[in-house]
């Protein structure tokens, strides 16, 4: 069974996101902040991560490089969701090691199927042909 982690401290963003991608399969955990992020990280196997970049106590880019050098993590997909449509930002977010990087609003089909895509190109087990029609 997948397990997908969303980090945004907004409860509405996370519903949003949640509600977009639940239809995937696999069970969503989230997080309203960095730290608790990689609380959550460190409580079971993670098959993809949708993480904000403004967050009150420890930014999303903290959060990415704290996962890219953690041995056990470093291959983690990580999807930035962010209000931050600046070319700096994604620059920044994609040097840290993003994955893939996504402006909010969003539209919910467009987040489902880049988790989907980042899930299978993981090889997560259960998304195999698992494709939106």
């Amino acid at each position: 069974m997948i397990r997908i982690l969303i980090v945004d401290d907004s409860p509405t963003i996370r519903r949003m996101v949640k509600a977009s991608i639940g239809g995937l399969g696999g069970t969503v955990v989230e997080a309203s902040s960095g730290l608790e992020a990689i609380e959550q990280l460190s409580l079971g196997a993670t098959a993809l991560m949708v993480l904000d970049l403004n967050m009150p106590d420890l930014h999303g880019l903290d959060v990415l490089k704290f996962v890219r050098s953690h041995p056990a993590l470093a291959r983690l997909p990580v999807l930035v969701l962010t209000t931050r449509g600046d070319e700096s930002s994604r620059d920044s977010a994609m040097a840290a090691g993003a994955t893939e990087y996504m402006t909010k609003p969003f539209v919910p089909q467009d987040l489902a199927g880049r988790v989907r895509q980042l899930l299978n190109q993981a090889g997560a087990p259960g998304t195999e042909g698992n494709h939106a029609g």
